[in-house]
């Protein structure tokens, strides 16, 4: 589909990426009543944390958060508590490690791990809903992507549209971006709690893991290189960005799947916004805004209003109306 001009254009006091990224991030506190937390086992002897908010409606969105963030992320909040008001039951989880309790395994989760993503969602097809749909953020949006890329020849048939935000579609172009001397700030934001991650895992796999050092660690570059790459199988951070960009696996989705961005987003580069490929891809509508900074998209300063949030009911909303044929049934 031919690249979607974003009509969001927040008032002059909200147009300043860095107001977008970070004021929700810090002051929004969306409140819902939060249902127990469940467990899922993985084939490799880890643990999934989940919750499943239900109201009895026949749809569910099952939504991924971003990097070292959890199911209570403001945005995942904002984001549920938005659905379950528009007819949506919701299915929230925790990557590896994510949140209050941390995995099992040395490993943990990372940007392209698809795999935990698809047991959520044979989680959720096990439960009775006529339709699901898929919902990501920031680097759960990228595995979003890559899952349905990878996956799209075997994907379950109540799997019925996808909704992804902020997408670093290109890992090396986002690092790059995010290691340059303006986007210091967030790049220390984000390593900080990474860096405890691994003093954590050096603590409980004592021999394991080499720390000297590690609070000069600086880049994504050199964290990667040093301990994502070689902990979970890659012979290279050149090779873990290549084989878990989402980009590289675009063409092949095929169900209606909308990617909002901002071209102020600190955290993207350009090569993160897929003009040549969405322009070409029949299910593929990426929308581009000039505002919104990183999983931002506020409309005001008291958070009442998230575009973002608003866009993805309408696009969800849209995409069911399509596959709902004359006599209610879906297609």
């Amino acid at each position: 589909m031919p690249l979607i001009t974003s009509s969001f254009s927040p008032v002059r006091l909200l147009r300043s990426p860095h107001i977008q990224t970070i004021l929700p991030a810090i002051f929004r506190r969306p409140t819902l009543e939060i249902p127990a937390t469940q467990s899922l086992e993985t084939p490799d002897g880890d643990i999934l944390l989940y919750r499943l908010h239900q109201l009895g409606h026949t749809r569910l969105a099952l939504i991924s958060h971003g990097l070292e963030g959890s199911m209570d992320s403001s945005y995942v909040l904002g984001m549920t508590r938005a659905l379950l008001s528009s007819g949506w039951d919701v299915l929230t989880w925790n990557m590896r490690g994510c949140g209050d309790m941390p995995n099992r395994l040395m490993t943990w989760y990372h940007s392209g791990k698809s795999d935990d993503l698809k047991l959520m969602v044979q989680r959720a097809c096990a439960l009775p809903y006529e339709s699901i749909s898929l919902i990501g953020f920031s680097i759960g949006g990228n595995i979003t992507l890559k899952y349905l890329g990878e996956d799209s020849g075997n994907l379950p048939p109540t799997i019925h549209s996808a909704v992804v935000i902020s997408v670093p579609m290109d890992l090396e172009g986002a690092a790059h971006e995010l290691a340059k001397p303006r986007n210091n700030i967030y790049m220390q934001y984000l390593l900080r709690p990474l860096r405890r991650r691994i003093r954590e895992k050096a603590k409980r796999f004592p021999g394991h893991f080499d720390i000297r050092g590690l609070s000069r660690v600086a880049t994504f570059q050199e964290f990667d290189s040093r301990f994502t790459a070689p902990f979970h199988g890659f012979s290279s951070v050149e090779e873990y960005w290549r084989t878990c960009s989402s980009l590289y696996f675009l063409k092949t989705i095929n169900v209606p799947t909308l990617a909002m961005t901002a071209t102020d987003d600190p955290f993207l580069s350009p090569s993160c916004i897929p003009a040549e490929v969405a322009n070409a891809h029949q299910h593929l509508y990426v929308e581009v805004c000039e505002y919104g900074g990183h999983v931002g998209f506020i409309n005001s300063l008291n958070f009442s209003s998230v575009w973002s949030e608003e866009r993805t009911l309408r696009f969800l909303e849209e995409q069911d109306k399509i596959a709902t044929v004359p006599n209610g049934t879906k297609n």
